[in-house]
């Protein structure tokens, strides 16, 4: 830390050992020790606590951007949702053109499912002309 060799720490306590005399130079050099405890102590405090801050604000800048991209795939995910809305509403629009109305006399032939129309939608449609196709002219709900 200070690059003191041996040889310079001779001579700072021969100058000691001259200057504060061997009576009370033990207690010097306890005290000195103790400060220096302090010291060290306090400096290893001082480097954890910046090292904490540190972390901490990493993490919250790791937050901020876990949170954009949770924002951000929440917004496409809502897009998605959206445009497959549209297509499907947009779906059943022409599929309700298509049908014949009730008053029809006239048999029309259904037009075949679109590529966008999900298969559980032509299900319960199918199971309803089975049941009128089988001649029996109940209907599922007049069965129960």
């Amino acid at each position: 830390m200070f690059d003191i060799g041996f040889s310079e720490l001779i001579v700072i306590a021969v100058v000691a050992l001259i200057v504060i005399g061997p009576e009370r130079l033990p207690k010097v050099a306890r005290t000195a020790g103790h400060l220096l405890g302090r010291l060290q102590r306090y400096v290893n405090d001082v480097k954890s606590d910046i090292n904490r801050e540190m972390q901490l604000d990493e993490l919250k800048k790791l937050q901020a951007q876990v949170e954009e991209s949770a924002r951000s795939i929440e917004r496409d995910v809502g897009k998605e949702l959206q445009s497959a809305e549209t297509s499907l509403n947009q779906a059943a629009q022409g599929l309700t053109d298509a049908a014949p109305s009730p008053g029809d006399a006239s048999p029309a032939v259904a037009a075949p499912p679109s590529a966008e129309a999900p298969p559980v939608a032509a299900a319960p449609a199918s199971a309803a002309s089975t049941a009128q196709a089988s001649g029996d002219g109940a209907g599922p709900a007049q069965k129960a």
